[in-house]
């Protein structure tokens, strides 16, 4: 991805802080070297990237660091360039790049080939794109070089659809990019518009935005995530500042496969306090953390209208 424009680099951070509030690898750690503030400070006093390595893989690029910047850096993509200059963590996790096939237009779901999906598309009344691109998500995330031959592969069928409907938050960020004239917006995002699913929600759900498309756009969004809340009397994850809590913070390791992920802590503490009776979730990771700490039912979004038993009856 190139740099987001208009927006600061490192040089521009005053070590104000603010980005701490809503980092979760500082309420973990509160180790000041695991912070945006804490990189950025490092490299202005010129620290090699080398040296940040453990520092730069921790990151979980949940991105609510990004709006809260006052000095508007371009913190995601600070990450994912030091990740480009060091040494692979493992090797590069790339599918063979098939043949490029055409698209006659409309919307496409970009996401993983089942069930839920499936009948997400269907809802949604797209198309379930053959290339999910999550091979190519995982790349970015690493700092790995992607061949032109695989990204020609993975965006040749793209360009032609009007909207792109996206599960992957950063694979999101990097779409808007790469094809800026086509339309990309999240999955949660896209479902949580349709009356059928705000009416599927209820006043003790716990809504579990998923935070890295979220903050990606984060101006717009959190309107419409305050508009769903007011409308369906939900429980939000998010926070006073208005960020959304990450309930599956996976470092780099964690997201390669390199150690085991523990998400329990991150889970307890979204749960701490809440009066409700079941969890709504738009990342499918997140469902596996929920269970893991308690015994709420805990449904993905994109299967809502089953879960409730809508969907027979908003579309008979």
């Amino acid at each position: 991805m190139t740099p987001t424009p208009n927006r600061a680099d490192f040089t521009a951070c005053s070590g104000c802080g603010v980005c701490q509030l809503s980092c979760p690898v500082w309420r973990a750690t509160r180790d000041l070297r695991h912070t945006p503030h804490g990189r950025a400070k490092a490299l202005q006093h010129g620290v090699p990237v080398a040296d940040l390595a453990p520092f730069v893989e921790s990151c979980t690029l949940c991105g609510s660091c990004e709006p809260a910047c006052p000095e508007n850096i371009a913190l995601v993509d600070m990450v994912l360039a030091l990740r480009r200059q060091l040494p692979p963590l493992a090797p590069a996790p790339l599918h063979d790049a098939a043949p490029a096939t055409g698209h006659a237009g409309g919307d496409m779901l970009l996401a993983g080939h089942h069930a839920a999906h499936t009948q997400a598309a269907a809802y949604l009344g797209c198309v379930l794109a053959a290339d999910s691109g999550s091979d190519i998500a995982l790349a970015l995330e690493a700092g790995e070089d992607i061949p032109a031959h695989r990204l020609e592969a993975f965006l040749a069928p793209l360009r032609a659809a009007q909207t792109l409907i996206v599960t992957d938050g950063l694979l999101l960020r990097a779409l808007t990019d790469w094809l800026p004239r086509v339309r990309a917006t999240s999955l949660g995002f896209a479902l949580s518009l349709r009356p059928e699913i705000r009416r599927a929600l209820r006043a003790d759900d716990l809504y579990v935005i998923e935070p890295r498309a979220f903050h990606f756009d984060h101006a717009r969004r959190v309107q419409h995530y305050d508009n769903l809340r007011h409308d369906t009397g939900c429980a939000m994850n998010l926070d006073l500042q208005r960020f959304a809590i990450p309930a599956t913070a996976r470092n780099l390791r964690q997201r390669l496969g390199l150690e085991t992920p523990d998400d329990t802590a991150q889970a307890r503490w979204i749960l701490q306090g809440r009066k409700i009776q079941r969890i709504v979730v738009e990342s499918e990771e997140d469902i596996t953390a929920f269970k893991q700490v308690c015994d709420l039912p805990v449904v993905y979004l994109a299967e809502l209208l089953e879960y409730t038993g809508m969907k027979s009856r908003t579309h008979a």
